[in-house]
């Protein structure tokens, strides 16, 4: 009887030591698609924490002389600047802004003070100095930006001292409510805050939903947009030019940080946030040149500012607000590539992802029955 007994017992005493033994042993995980097992990644909280160490000063940094070198290093060179007149006392006038401000204008002549009027209405010169008999008519744009028509009339002001008659023709007023332009140098924040906000949101409410994602980054772009100019044009008054191309602007700025936001964490998940983050706010803002227009900032850093969002963004806006879109075809182009690029990589990323994780159900599934 006791033979019989332990022999009985056995088996379950074999069972329960490797059921011991497996609960102790290290938790491997297995490939789906080969069978085999593959060790468990270690985790290294040193290396992290000399990451984080070593990688937020440098953003600090990045972010630091992106906000000063161009604050520091910008104003008056090589500032695209109209003149016409008679060809002896134009070349007197250039003379005397050389002299007086050296490198600060890059003169370009027209053949009537109409061309040059009309290069200011086109955004190609930040101003015009026509000489004609009855004086000095002096072309300003107070839309392109800050810093332009208080130093063209410091220009007036020395050919009035000079004993000539000066005039001024505002082409691009600003409003009564907003002499001095903030408006549109601040509108960096909302742009960031509209396409940041938005697109986490979505990834946040809708992460198992892309394609609803992707409307709604495009219906959240449109309709700040479009609430932000009415805002600005009707509600505030601070702008005063074409509407719809007002609110096409903001909405082309609102997706193209939105959209890029979207791409680059469906291409790199969190990292992607960051490095959305980095270009978007600490490059983008400060070369922007919201208030003052690229051609302030220092070279390259001017131009490049207009390929980044803000930037563009800004242009557009100032060109529909005061221009009625002149000289802002290249940045809505700007605005739209990037809109575009943010919208493919969300697309395409999120169907490559739905059929991996489907293949992978697929070959889980069969497995799964068999056992």
């Amino acid at each position: 009887m006791l033979h019989l007994y332990m022999e009985r017992i056995a088996p379950l005493s074999e069972r329960s030591n490797s059921v011991s033994h497996d609960s102790a042993a290290p938790a491997v995980a297995s490939d789906v698609s080969s069978g085999e097992p593959v060790p468990a990644k270690k985790d290294r909280p040193g290396a992290k924490l000399a990451a984080i160490l070593v990688g937020v000063p440098a953003v600090l940094i990045v972010m630091l002389m992106a906000f000063l070198l161009p604050t520091l290093n910008s104003g008056a060179h090589n500032l695209p600047l109209g003149v016409s007149g008679p060809a002896q006392v134009a070349d007197q006038v250039v003379a005397a802004l050389d002299e007086q401000s050296p490198d600060a204008f890059e003169v370009t002549t027209f053949d009537s003070a109409a061309d040059a009027r009309d290069a200011v209405l086109n955004r190609e010169q930040i101003g015009a100095i026509s000489i004609g008999e009855s004086g000095v008519s002096i072309v300003i744009a107070s839309g392109a930006g800050t810093p332009y028509a208080p130093l063209l009339k410091q220009v007036g002001a020395g050919l009035e001292a000079a004993g000539q008659t000066v005039t001024y023709d505002d082409v691009a007023p600003l409003t009564e409510e907003d002499p001095t332009g903030s408006a549109i140098a601040v509108l960096g924040l909302p742009l960031v805050f509209g396409g940041n906000i938005s697109a986490i949101l979505l990834i946040t409410l809708l992460k198992n939903y892309p394609r609803l994602r992707l409307v709604g980054g495009v219906l959240m772009s449109v309709t700040g947009g479009v609430a932000t100019a009415a805002v600005m044009q009707y509600g505030l008054g601070v702008i005063d030019g074409n509407f719809a191309l007002t609110a096409a602007a903001l909405s082309l700025g609102i997706a193209a940080i939105g959209m890029t936001l979207q791409g680059l964490h469906n291409l790199w998940g969190m990292a992607g946030l960051g490095v959305a983050g980095v270009l978007l706010l600490f490059l983008a803002n400060p070369l922007g040149g919201l208030a003052t227009g690229p051609w302030w900032l220092p070279a390259p850093w001017g131009a490049i500012g207009q390929i980044l969002p803000i930037g563009a963004a800004g242009t557009a806006v100032r060109s529909a607000a005061f221009f009625d879109g002149a000289g802002g075809s290249t940045a809505f182009i700007v605005l739209g590539c990037w809109a575009v690029i943010g919208f493919l990589l969300s697309a395409f990323i999120s169907r490559h992802k739905s059929r991996k994780t489907a293949a992978l159900s697929a070959a889980v599934i069969p497995e799964t029955v068999a056992a």
